[in-house]
């Protein structure tokens, strides 16, 4: 098989020197992608890589977080994540990342082991054999569940055409649920309940802050993240909102498909991190 590779990072020389090396020793077919959340979301699902490789320099929380959009980027098949880094930034990646499993590359990189690890790839995509290298480490992520399925959202909203526009973006990467009215939002949940809630600001007979007073009041529903959606012209009162009822955020319609994805990602991860701390 012939591996598709992606490089990203921020280290933009090395990056340019792998893909030349790796393109010339290896004939493998190799991808350049820019350090941001909409290179990542719009290249990713469209390229389906086996293999990515990530080069950091100077990272941030921010930054590293970043490269979570992997997580839901990438819901089938198996990729490979190796990630080039110093000590400081590999420790700063490991902190906040929620990728389950990644191969640190030391620098100055190790051709021998990357190669080798990418011969392996190549054999057998869908297994993980011991690396013989001590250049390359393996991390296992502890905080990561290994719980494949993907996470469940539940969309309140009673424009039947912002409904049909969120599922048709959401629906690649997360099981989508779609009501038009509080009342039904709360059937909805008296049968299952989601790990995340989109809820529209301006609905007529129960409103968003009305619906999310009544989770809030409620110990079933309490603890699941909301997400207001809200127009431009709504948003002084949803800093209010906000203050008050304390949502996990808010989205501005109309949004395109990464910053909703990108605002569930950094929700769902927040409040994980919060569970995990009480």
């Amino acid at each position: 098989m012939n591996l598709k590779i992606l490089i990203i990072g921020r280290n933009r020389k090395i990056a340019a020197d792998l893909r030349e090396r790796i393109k010339e020793d290896r004939k493998y077919s190799v991808i350049r992608c820019k350090a941001s959340k909409e290179e990542l979301f719009n290249v990713v699902p469209v390229e389906m890589p086996h293999v990515i490789i990530i080069c950091l320099q100077d990272e941030t929380r921010e930054s590293v977080k970043m490269f979570n959009l992997l997580k839901d980027c990438i819901n089938t098949g198996r990729v490979t994540i190796m990630v080039v880094a110093r000590d400081d930034d590999k420790s700063l990646f490991m902190k906040y990342t929620s990728l389950e499993r990644i191969y640190f590359l030391s620098r100055p990189v190790s051709m021998f082991a990357l190669y080798e690890k990418l011969g392996e790839v190549d054999e057998e995509l869908s297994k993980v054999k011991n690396l013989s290298s001590l250049m390359m480490t393996e991390f296992v992520n502890p905080n990561v569940s290994n719980d494949d399925e993907r996470r469940s959202v539940l969309v309140i909203d009673d424009d039947p055409q912002q409904l049909a526009r969120i599922k048709a973006n959401l629906k690649e990467f997360y099981h989508v649920s779609l009501v038009r009215s509080g009342e039904a939002a709360f059937h909805y949940l008296t049968k299952k309940t989601p790990d995340i809630i989109l809820l529209d600001y301006m609905m007529p007979e129960m409103d968003g802050p009305e619906v999310m007073r009544q989770l809030k009041e409620s110990e079933e529903y309490c603890d699941i993240p909301v997400i207001f959606l809200t127009g431009m012209t709504e948003r002084d009162k949803v800093v209010d909102t906000l203050v008050n009822l304390k949502p996990q955020g808010y989205i501005v319609k109309p949004a395109k498909k990464v910053d909703i994805v990108t605002k569930i990602i950094e929700v769902m991860d927040a409040w994980e991190m919060e569970q995990n701390e009480s």
